[in-house]
């Protein structure tokens, strides 16, 4: 299937689809004019790079981790044990980041409650 079948059946623009391609997270096979042709199986992986980026991962983690990853239902098992222990590394890290900005917005609520509108300083053009 050429790239636009490809982004009507997985609902991704042909434009991040070139990307991932850039990216070597798809490898379609070119024709002698050029054209991308893509497999059946490019459907599924799609669908499992749409997912691990929605998981928060870059791209570089996904072209290492995509190859160990299986379908399992709507969700995704890691099959290499290694690629398992990147993946708990990788959702430490982003505990990490949502602790930080939880506290950081947190701090902006107290900033913005402490004084309230009646103490808002008339020379405060926002």
């Amino acid at each position: 299937m050429f790239i636009g079948e490809l982004s009507r059946r997985t609902g991704v623009s042909t434009r991040s689809l070139r990307y991932y391609e850039q990216q070597g997270l798809l490898r379609p096979q070119r024709r002698a004019s050029g054209y991308r042709e893509f497999d059946e199986s490019d459907v599924a992986t799609v669908r499992r790079i749409r997912i691990l980026l929605a998981a928060g991962l870059n791209t570089d983690l996904i072209r290492e981790v995509l190859p160990c990853m299986a379908d399992e239902g709507a969700i995704l098992a890691p099959t290499c044990e290694e690629m398992a222990q990147d993946l708990k590394a990788e959702r430490e890290r982003l505990g990490r980041s949502i602790e930080q900005l939880q506290a950081a917005h947190a701090m902006l609520g107290s900033i913005i409650h402490a004084g309230g509108p009646a103490t808002v300083r008339a020379d405060c053009d926002g």
